[in-house]
């Protein structure tokens, strides 16, 4: 169809000089002081029709040129993507720098310069990631997002969580709504910085989001109230500020339990941690807090037992909770309460605390060949864990 038009424009401009030859009467002067220059009009026609078509073979040839250029950048630009997700990282890089380094678009130049910058860093070539970083920063600085967003995240792989952060932050400096993954990224650098209230705060706001795992997000929050209780374990006042924020079903969680235990207890407060522990165990029986309820001697020892034995009608059976009151009858002195439990709980699950418990307790009833003989076997019971 092309080729017909073009046809028909050459016959039509061909009668057109033919027209304009017989009526040849007229010229056309130019005048350039101190130059004077008079064509006929036919011939200043001809000229003009000629000047047309010449201006358009150099467009048609300009043309060429740029697309034959835009080709290369294309060209180079799908190289590099392909090499890099094919893990061939030294061709991504040198595919994606050539583009980089040519006149090509500052969007395209942007994401050549990130495939480069991460290639390099797979490469662990951390200096030239850096100067490919520059680079997009230099000729795309409209492009903020993809850039930060790379960098941080490489920084973050090695492990410079302080500066990906930095980043980060930059980013959010431009406003807008973040997206989810780039929560993500700052939910990672803020549990490397072990910036546990900023954890939670991300926690909450990711966990509103519908592409999230709500359960990863509810054991990073878990991790997080643990290791804020360890934070202000050394000062009761924040202690208690902190464990008063936690929600009752919070409150109630084992693990958390045990770790306020603890970290009253090593201030002294063990009726504070016997509290804590009694109030999780009437929700949820757990053997590290039976465990640990063993420790908190204040002098409410025979109400501890109490309580024990109301968990053990529940739970008769364990062996866990056999083993805590007859280490808490022997406390009381209650010496045959406290073997029968013990004894308990060996015939249900023998274990090297339960012996080591039972021979303390045959060493104060100076029933030394029992207490000798319940040693050695706590003793093989830990020799068999170590070969394990």
């Amino acid at each position: 169809m092309k080729l017909v038009l073009w046809v028909l424009t050459l016959f039509a401009a061909a009668a057109a000089v033919v027209i304009a030859a017989q009526y040849d009467h007229g010229s056309v002067l130019f005048v350039v002081p101190p130059y004077k220059i008079e064509l006929t009009i036919n011939i200043f026609i001809i000229v003009l029709i000629a000047a047309f078509f010449l201006f358009y073979l150099l467009l048609r040839l300009l043309a060429n040129l740029f697309g034959l250029h835009r080709k290369r950048i294309n060209e180079s630009t799908l190289t590099a993507t392909k090499a890099f997700f094919e893990a061939r990282f030294d061709k991504a890089e040198k595919a994606a720098a050539s583009v980089v380094k040519s006149n090509s678009p500052s969007t395209i130049s942007a994401i050549n310069a990130v495939i480069a910058a991460r290639s390099a860093h797979k490469q662990a070539n951390y200096s030239q990631r850096d100067h490919y970083l520059a680079i997009s920063e230099q000729k795309a600085p409209e492009e903020k997002e993809l850039r930060l967003v790379t960098q941080a995240e490489l920084l973050l792989e090695e492990e410079r969580y302080e500066e990906a952060l930095k980043a980060l932050q930059t980013l959010y400096s431009e406003g807008g709504l973040q997206s989810t993954s780039v929560l993500q990224l700052e939910l990672k650098a803020q549990q490397l910085a072990q910036n546990w209230d900023a954890v939670l705060e991300l926690a909450s706001i990711l966990e509103k989001r519908h592409s999230v795992n709500r359960a990863a997000i509810e054991q990073i929050k878990h991790h997080a109230h643990i290791e804020n209780i360890k934070k202000n374990g050394a000062h009761l006042e924040s202690l208690n500020k902190y464990w008063n924020s936690l929600s009752p079903a919070e409150k109630l969680d084992s693990r958390l339990a045990a770790t306020a235990a603890r970290a009253y207890m090593a201030l002294g407060e063990v009726s504070m941690a016997q509290k804590i522990i009694e109030q999780s165990i009437d929700s949820k029986l757990d053997s590290e807090l039976i465990s640990l309820y063993a420790k908190c001697l204040d002098g409410s020892v025979s109400w501890q037992i109490q309580r024990a034995e109301g968990w053990l009608r529940r739970h008769p059976n364990n062996a866990e909770l056999l083993l805590t009151l007859g280490k808490l009858c022997t406390y009381c002195e209650l010496w045959g309460k406290a073997q029968n439990y013990l004894e308990a709980s060996l015939s249900i699950e023998p274990s090297r605390a339960a012996h080591l418990a039972l021979a303390q307790l045959f060493e104060k009833l100076e029933k030394h060949d029992e207490a000798a003989d319940h040693y050695h076997k706590g003793l093989g019971f830990s020799l068999k864990k170590q070969q394990a």
